[in-house]
């Protein structure tokens, strides 16, 4: 039998015998134990594929950890120009389909830093330092509300205009103190 030298001058470094990834340690059973996918974040998502039962280019919230495992969680309504998240969620198919989600910006209130027009039409021009609310629709399209201000308080518009992805590189968040409110018993908790 070769000795450990023996086989290293051969193999001109360590044999796949003698390798760490070869090592009897790594192999199940049914093949090689392979390391976990690092999951991305909780937050916010728009399906590039389909992901189980839910179809390619839906907005979702992903949960990175629960009960029985990551998932996704569709709006079942909106409130305040925000998505209103299910409790209830569907559960990844297997971890690698978390790569079908494509991270999208926050929902919240924004800066904008350089004027830009919402589309190729240019219907609407949103001006330098103009104080807007970014939110979402079901197709996870960005779609912007310039919120007025009354009397005494802010109004937020019941309707906003679409934007291209795009223009959210010309938008910075705000940091906007607001009172928290508890989810009500069909909601899932953001975090």
């Amino acid at each position: 039998m070769a000795k450990h030298g023996d086989l290293r001058r051969r193999y001109g470094a360590t044999p796949p015998a003698l390798h760490p990834a070869f090592h009897p340690s790594t192999f199940s059973r049914v093949g090689p134990i392979l390391p976990r996918m690092a999951l991305p974040p909780c937050g916010m998502y728009r399906t590039k594929d389909a992901i189980g039962a839910i179809p390619a280019g839906r907005l979702v919230y992903f949960h990175n950890h629960g009960n029985p495992g990551a998932g996704i969680y569709l709006p079942e309504r909106w409130e305040g120009n925000r998505a209103r998240f299910s409790a209830n969620g569907h559960s990844l198919p297997n971890e690698a389909s978390a790569s079908a989600l494509e991270p999208l910006a926050a929902e919240g209130f924004y800066c904008v830093t350089e004027a830009f027009h919402c589309c190729e039409k240019k219907c609407r021009l949103f001006e330098a330092s103009l104080f807007v609310q970014l939110g979402y629709d079901g197709a996870a399209q960005p779609i912007l509300f310039v919120p007025e201000l009354e009397a005494t308080a802010m109004a937020l518009p019941d309707r906003g205009v679409r934007v291209d992805a795009a223009n959210i590189d010309k938008m910075v968040p705000l940091l906007v103190a607001s009172k928290p409110r508890p989810p009500e018993a069909h909601e899932l908790l953001l975090h």
